[in-house]
């Protein structure tokens, strides 16, 4: 499992592990610094966000507090070469429009998420809080006792915490998983 996260504009003041120096609402869902021990050494192996300043970053990798819009061309080549050399069954993908841009995973092992809220029965598109239900998508994958391995396993385990539905891949369009926000 690879988890693919934006970066968060919203930075701490001091340097330190990306992880802890990213303080947006996505960060704040995923809270790191409640995980287990062992939901650390499984973010620290799945989790790669991407940056505009440092490109793919691990949770651990330290980084300072920045101010910086990605250059998709210019980040593009050194974000595909990390990413495109890890092995991986399924691909998570957190990420904004914005980021998505500097990577394409296989779109047959990509599932994207997409955050919606439902008012009287009809589902509508948020964007603020989409970013805090990606952080406890990724927080509840990180405690599950089982790692999925395909969309339909990674649907199984976000359906114990959110009504969600899954969208099968078409042509070079990757899995849509559609999570309703509480």
């Amino acid at each position: 499992m690879l988890i693919l996260l934006p970066p968060s504009e919203k930075k701490g003041k001091e340097p330190g592990p990306a992880i802890t120096v990213y303080a947006g609402v996505l960060y704040q869902g995923l809270g790191w610094a409640t995980l287990t021990q062992s939901a650390q050494v499984r973010a620290q192996k799945s989790i790669a966000i991407i940056s505009a300043k440092y490109g793919s970053l691990k949770c651990l990798d330290p980084i300072e507090p920045y101010k910086e819009k990605i250059d998709s061309l210019h980040m593009r080549g050194p974000i595909t070469q990390v990413l495109d050399a890890i092995e991986i069954d399924l691909v998570i993908d957190c990420r904004s429009s914005t980021y998505q841009s500097v990577w394409t995973p296989p779109a047959h092992k990509c599932v994207e998420i997409k955050v919606f809220s439902k008012v009287d029965g009809v589902k509508k598109v948020i964007t603020h809080m989409s970013k805090k239900v990606r952080g406890e998508v990724t927080r509840l994958l990180l405690l599950y006792k089982m790692v999925p391995t395909n969309p339909q396993e990674l649907a199984e385990i976000v359906s114990t915490e959110f009504e969600c539905e899954l969208f099968e891949a078409k042509a070079n369009k990757p899995w849509v998983l559609e999570v309703i926000a509480h």
